[in-house]
């Protein structure tokens, strides 16, 4: 599992973690893929404010198909960046100009794991919700620098006829 992949990553996915994170990540980078969320789980009680930890969850779980699990860590991680970006909880609140969704940091962080709902909603058989998610994508980042264009074509195969 490649955690980081260099330090344009770090601030996308949420910045390094503490050093005492950044140990329980190492140890989990070592681990088979279905040893890694309790490691992961742990490092997100000790550092609630490490959003690196959440998009490791959700990649983690979303890549064994547990939705259910990558959800509760990509909704946990949005809520953390809500908090740390100054953004309202409810991202149905958030409006263009609140934030530069476009830098670096936990607005950017937020806005990426948005776009990880989407993906776990259109995998998780909730085409309405992904569609109200890429929509809200579309509306804060009309340049399309997070990728929301991926998540949109997998949603349109997943809603074509035959299927």
């Amino acid at each position: 599992m490649n955690l980081f992949t260099g330090e344009a990553a770090h601030e996308l996915f949420g910045g390094e973690p503490p050093p005492h994170i950044r140990t329980l990540l190492d140890q989990a980078q070592a681990l088979p893929r279905d040893q890694v969320s309790s490691l992961l789980w742990t490092a997100q009680a000790c550092a609630p404010q490490a959003l690196a930890v959440y998009y490791l969850l959700y990649k983690c779980h979303a890549g064994l198909r547990e939705f259910a699990l990558a959800e509760k860590a990509a909704r946990t991680g949005l809520a953390e960046a809500a908090r740390q970006a100054g953004l309202p909880e409810n991202w149905r609140l958030v409006q263009p100009g609140m934030s530069d969704f476009g830098g670096t940091g936990p607005q950017r962080f937020w806005l990426f794991t948005l776009k990880a709902l989407a993906f776990i909603s259109v995998r998780s058989g909730r085409p309405e919700e992904a569609q109200a998610l890429l929509d809200q994508i579309r509306w804060l980042d009309p340049q399309a620098s997070v990728g929301g264009e991926v998540i949109a074509s997998l949603l349109a195969a997943a809603q074509a006829p035959g299927r």
